[in-house]
């Protein structure tokens, strides 16, 4: 069985030890890069499953970096940043993260966010589960984890995948915003209203004509979201 490879991006030599021995320990390839650069030319070569990304590089913007990786792949990316800054957070989403930590953060934290995303990654429909899911021009494989919109295929991260899995399960039915959160992130996220907001945004924009308008993804306003039937 092959083992999960996680680049760690970050350079304070402190925390990249802290993390890659907690997460060698726990089965974990580990690769490691202080630089913007480094890191960007290591996620090309190695391709990991996941990147733990710091935001205060010294060469180049951590945003960037989540850009340009972010421009041709839809592993998961958990960004870490010392700014306890809530437009920080909400602008790393928006560009792709999966999930983010603030500075300082325990092993245990770092280790359930990971597990979280993980689990998104290795999802697969049951026996009992649906499989297909076709309405108006959005089409759904389940089995081939395969998105389609008027026949094209919509690359969605894991993330975006399992929002959606969860909403078309429960299709024209209002599904609170706690409960979204606690079965798309875990129970522990139940509150966090700014990752299922953006997330939410950044599904419309991949699968609505006027995500403005949208004819999928409907707001219950101050309750939560829907998936339309019709």
């Amino acid at each position: 069985m092959n083992r999960t490879t996680i680049l760690v991006i970050d350079d304070e030599p402190k925390i990249v030890r802290f993390v890659k021995t907690a997460l060698s320990l726990g089965g974990y390839d580990v690769l490691t890069a202080g630089t913007g650069q480094l890191a960007l030319k290591l996620c090309e070569s190695e391709k990991p499953d996941l990147v733990i990304l710091d935001l205060g590089l010294p060469d180049v913007d951590g945003f960037e970096v989540l850009r340009e990786i972010r421009s041709y792949t839809t592993i998961p990316i958990i960004i870490l940043t010392a700014r306890d800054d809530e437009k920080d957070k909400v602008r790393g989403l928006e560009l792709g993260a999966d999930d983010y930590l603030t500075k300082p953060f325990g092993i245990r934290e770092l280790e359930a966010r990971l597990q979280a995303v993980l689990r998104r990654l290795s999802w697969s429909p049951q026996p009992s589960d649906l499989t297909e899911f076709t309405l108006h021009s959005l089409e759904v494989d389940f089995r081939r984890h395969q998105v389609r919109v008027y026949g094209e295929e919509v690359h969605l991260t894991p993330t975006e995948y399992d929002l959606l899995r969860v909403l078309i399960q429960h299709s024209g039915q209002v599904l609170l915003h706690s409960d979204l959160l606690g079965k798309v992130w875990g129970e522990e996220y139940r509150n966090d209203l700014a990752i299922l907001r953006v997330n939410v945004s950044r599904l419309r924009q991949k699968l609505e004509e006027d995500p403005r308008q949208p004819r999928y993804i409907l707001t219950v306003p101050g309750v939560g979201y829907t998936l339309a039937t019709d």
